[in-house]
């Protein structure tokens, strides 16, 4: 999957202008990218398109226009875009209730390797977790994590040849399942993988 650079992005002015636009161009791409597992945890599947709009957001809050601090940005963002042979998502714990989820959390540790997709008849695929920074501490973990899942090329394969895609967290304070994956999130992340 691409990768972006300064080229592909928009002027401070520019996006200004198209911003509106834009965010619902946005907000249609995530409906097909969000996956709730349980009531209270939720995969939110990045590519080129969900890390622009963040790259952009940033630039416009920030005032960002010189090229070295645009560059940042982008080093910053780039690492959450699919390799074509993997998938990234922010895995989000969200309760509404603050107290609520000071309790949970201290419960959830270690959940974000708990989390499991699964294509056919494949093993489970594990994530890699939180390659930036630890963040979960003795006490709890963080209600946001980075992951990554690495598919074989058979699983590839087997995905884009109609395979299910199921997933799920196995976790002692959370379990829940969802299979299968509706099609239009399955059909959305067969698109970040090289089809050979």
């Amino acid at each position: 999957m691409k990768k972006l650079d300064k080229e592909s992005l928009y002027s401070l002015e520019k996006y200004s202008e198209i911003r509106p636009e834009f965010r619902k161009k946005i907000i249609a791409h995530k409906k097909n990218r969000q996956l709730p597992i349980g009531p209270h945890a939720t995969l939110y599947f990045e590519d080129t398109l969900t890390m622009q709009y963040q790259i952009q957001e940033m630039l416009r809050v920030e005032r960002i226009f010189e090229s070295a601090a645009i560059q940042e940005e982008l080093d910053a963002y780039n690492p959450l875009i699919p390799d074509g042979n993997n998938w990234k998502a922010t895995f989000m714990i969200e309760f509404g209730d603050e107290n609520m989820r000071r309790q949970q959390l201290a419960k959830m540790i270690g959940i974000e390797k708990a989390v499991w997709l699964k294509v056919g008849d494949h093993n489970p695929i594990h994530p890699i977790a939180d390659e930036d920074l630890e963040r979960e501490t003795e006490e709890k973990t963080s209600s946001v994590h980075f992951l990554r899942f690495e598919l074989t090329d058979a699983m590839v394969s087997d995905l884009c040849e109609g395979s299910g895609l199921s997933a799920g967290i196995d976790h002692p304070a959370y379990r829940y399942t969802v299979d299968p994956v509706p099609d239009n999130i399955r059909e959305s992340l067969i698109q970040d993988l090289d089809q050979g």
